[in-house]
């Protein structure tokens, strides 16, 4: 009878999904930095390092998507490839790097780890995939696939910050307990109680999986989970970042979603130059736009500035594609249109690396 109890409780537990705590720890390093805001009333919400920042160097003001012979589309810069040739890059790094579209990357060391960088496999967590299903254009196209024998060999995940489009609930499932997550300060709240390895992190904190280790740097960002006008409540409590990845004497750079300041500057003066960076061209508006919005997503032209700063080697873009969201860009490829201009018109001697979705280079 006892065993047939306790069966009845197991299956009772599973079909309702019990609660398993979450194994959460904050990483502690003397390099710690936290930035708070001054803002009267919020005691305990983060800031960015150069608030009011709004300097740009370049804009582009005219003529900024003329026709590429390198690039492929169907309609005007909709549902595009990349059809040139990327440069040859011999960097021996041991970086094997997939983009999976939007922001969503897969990382291989030459040592074994495999790390997923904001992955998000389908579509923003409800209620926010049912209010865009209501507004036509706000569905993304199905990203690439890794599948399941793959994923089950994820050593650790990390996320930049608490966004839709960079953090989904659905994916965490799917990816289980397994792998470790490494996050910004104050985002283990907003995972589901299910025995979860979570690492919460400050920026320049550190954390080690395999030979790899993980440095978490800044953005020049925001957060919020919470799409309701004037409902402030989750504003910024929850920290966001970039992450460096550093293997046997080499670095990858993700920045995370982040407009253009002098923090890249900053993390070249304490990593060096960056053997291999991953920056975000698209999701910005026109110059009519509100300026905030460039302050925390950065043009193309703000991405190659950001590659000097850094010191990058060699640059692969991403934020573009037929797999975005085309959140405040004119079309799915029209920020890849203006960075063949600007890489042009600025003559910067870095090499970028266009991949489409499902593209890998070895570094």
């Amino acid at each position: 009878m006892k065993q047939y109890i306790a069966i009845f409780f197991i299956s009772i537990c599973m079909l309702a999904g019990c609660a398993t705590p979450n194994r959460i720890t904050r990483v502690d390093d003397s390099n710690a930095i936290v930035v708070y805001t001054d803002e009267s009333g919020y005691e305990d919400r983060f800031s960015n390092m150069y608030d009011s920042f709004m300097a740009y160097p370049v804009t582009c003001t005219e003529d900024c998507y003329p026709a590429s012979a390198d690039i492929e589309c169907e309609s005007d810069m909709q549902n595009c490839q990349f059809v040139g040739n990327n440069p040859t890059v011999n960097s021996h790094t041991g970086f094997n790097v997939t983009w999976l579209g939007h922001a969503s990357f897969l990382l291989n060391t030459a040592s074994g780890e495999q790390i997923l960088i904001d992955p998000v496999f389908g579509q923003f967590d409800w209620p926010v995939n049912w209010a865009f299903r209501l507004a036509e254009g706000f569905s993304r196209n199905e990203p690439a696939e890794v599948g399941e024998d793959k994923l089950a060999q994820t050593d650790a995940v990390v996320y930049s910050h608490i966004h839709y489009d960079h953090f989904n609930k659905a994916d965490i499932a799917e990816l289980g307990t397994k792998p470790e997550y490494l996050v910004p300060l104050g985002f283990a709240e907003h995972f589901p109680n299910r025995g979860y390895t979570i690492k919460e992190m400050a920026w320049y904190t550190s954390k080690k999986t395999g030979k790899t280790a993980i440095h978490f740097v800044p953005a020049h960002h925001f957060s919020n989970r919470i799409w309701v006008p004037y409902l402030y409540e989750d504003d910024n409590a929850t920290l966001w970042g970039g992450w460096v990845f550093e293997h046997e004497g080499n670095t990858l750079f993700f920045a995370g979603d982040t407009g253009y300041s002098p923090h890249f500057k900053d993390i070249k003066a304490r990593f060096g130059d960056i053997d291999v960076c991953l920056l975000p061209i698209a999701s910005y508006f026109s110059e009519t736009s509100p300026k905030w919005y460039r302050k925390v997503h950065t043009t193309p032209e703000d991405a190659i500035v950001a590659s000097q700063d850094l010191g990058c080697k060699v640059v692969v873009p991403w934020g573009f594609g037929n797999a975005s969201w085309m959140m405040g860009d004119k079309t799915s490829h029209s920020a890849l249109f203006r960075l063949m201009k600007m890489k042009q018109q600025l003559n910067t001697t870095i090499p970028w690396v266009i991949l489409n979705e499902g593209g890998q280079v070895s570094f």
